[in-house]
């Protein structure tokens, strides 16, 4: 088997999962489904569903590919063979949001080479039934059809997409922001990582900025975003490190901002 027909196979599991836990995402939640736990703080939660879509996830990713290495939201690191591809996952990007009933959160899986570099991602919004999904070098694709980024030349009157680090700003965060708000650009901080990265692949965002990349809940959106002909700033961030993302019109105008307020020369 070539590693296109591998690639062709992992993307093809990938996105039946996305479609499965967008399916378990949705139901309803009861008292059945258990209280909401604090991990790290208060403001740091897991719910039984992310245990379970995980849990699952995994079992289905060792069964199919037993040589990979996993890491994931919820269960940590399962070590691959040397020099094999590993799995991130994220089963509920955005906790906080379907904990509270608040319809934006996001599912999503993504495969990365031995060096860390995307292979290939999937995410999921499950409540507005949208599954993006890329493989390197194929492009992006919204439910099937090629997706791109947005054709703005300017941030002026556009949208940018920002998250919080957990639950607090980033070093930088609030003089981006008004740099932004003196542009009449309109910031939203929506509380899914992956699924505001992948509104640039959409066209639906000029940009989006994250103060803390952490690949098994941006490395997926990062090469959907990319593949839609976005730019990344850096490439391929190291861990923790903040993340620009934009439409290409626009990257140099961010770049500029970016620098002058979170990344300084």
């Amino acid at each position: 088997m070539t590693v296109t027909d591998d690639l062709d196979r992992a993307l093809t599991v990938a996105t039946r999962l996305a479609e499965w836990a967008s399916e378990m995402i949705r139901r309803p939640r009861g008292a059945a489904d258990g209280p909401v736990r604090e991990k790290a703080s208060p403001a740091d939660i897991v719910t039984d569903t992310d245990e379970e879509i995980e849990t699952y996830v995994r079992s289905l990713l060792r069964a199919k590919f037993p040589s990979y290495g996993i890491e994931g939201e919820e269960h940590g690191v399962h070590e691959g063979a040397a020099d094999a591809p590993h799995w991130v996952i994220d089963p509920v990007d955005g906790t906080t949001n379907y904990a509270h009933g608040i319809g934006w959160c996001s599912f999503s899986l993504g495969l990365a080479a031995p060096d860390g570099s995307p292979l290939l991602g999937v995410v999921a919004d499950p409540w507005r039934r949208e599954i993006f999904t890329a493989a390197r070098g194929r492009g992006a694709h919204l439910n099937g059809a090629p997706t791109h980024a947005a054709d703005h030349t300017t941030l002026t009157g556009h949208v940018f997409l920002t998250e919080w680090a957990a639950h607090a700003h980033w070093p930088g965060m609030d003089a981006l922001l008004a740099e932004l708000a003196a542009r009449h650009c309109t910031v939203r901080v929506m509380g899914s990582t992956a699924l505001s990265l992948a509104q640039v692949a959409a066209g639906r965002a000029s940009a989006t900025a994250i103060g803390e990349f952490h690949p098994v809940d941006s490395l997926p959106a990062l090469l959907i975003a990319t593949e839609a002909g976005a730019v990344a700033l850096p490439q391929l961030p190291a861990y923790d490190e903040p993340l620009l993302l934009t439409a290409p019109g626009v990257a140099g105008e961010a770049a500029e901002l970016w620098r002058a307020t979170v990344r300084p020369a």
